[in-house]
């Protein structure tokens, strides 16, 4: 079962949620920060014409499990805390739960992920905030 819950209205009030996608700078830093929260060790960013064209970034984390993957476009879905008290704990990058959702809701997203603990992935395409397809792919094993 995956680890992404939708945060209360509470909580979601403290936050002041201020992260707001306002140039191609912040998503890349946004999604930086998502690979290291995830415990990458290796991350590539490629990016065309600045970024308005294209921002590819590919990350050797843990990735998302199969149940989070629509749920990570949702304002405020986050795995990094449950309750207002866990704002006092916050050991990751990022928490609010608003990165995916404002870049979606500006661009169009292809998400390519397979959970380490799963033996197939998921590519999953959103479009103005919208998902207009979600599929499960096979992965190979190399040795």
């Amino acid at each position: 079962m995956g680890s992404i819950v939708l945060l209360d209205d509470q909580t979601i009030n403290k936050i002041a949620a201020g992260e707001v996608v306002d140039r191609p700078a912040s998503i890349v830093k946004e999604l930086i920060e998502n690979s290291i929260d995830a415990k990458a060790t290796a991350i590539t960013v490629e990016i065309k014409n600045g970024g308005i064209k294209y921002i590819k970034v590919v990350d050797n984390g843990q990735g998302f499990a199969s149940d989070d993957v629509e749920l990570a476009f949702e304002r405020h879905a986050t795995s990094k805390i449950r309750k207002e008290e866990d704002l006092l704990r916050i050991t990751s990058m990022g928490f609010r739960g608003e990165a995916l959702a404002s870049i979606a809701a500006i661009s169009k997203v292809t998400l390519v992920t397979k959970n380490i603990n799963e033996d197939v992935g998921r590519c999953v395409k959103v479009e103005a905030g919208n998902i207009v397809s979600n599929e499960i792919f096979a992965t190979t094993t190399r040795n």
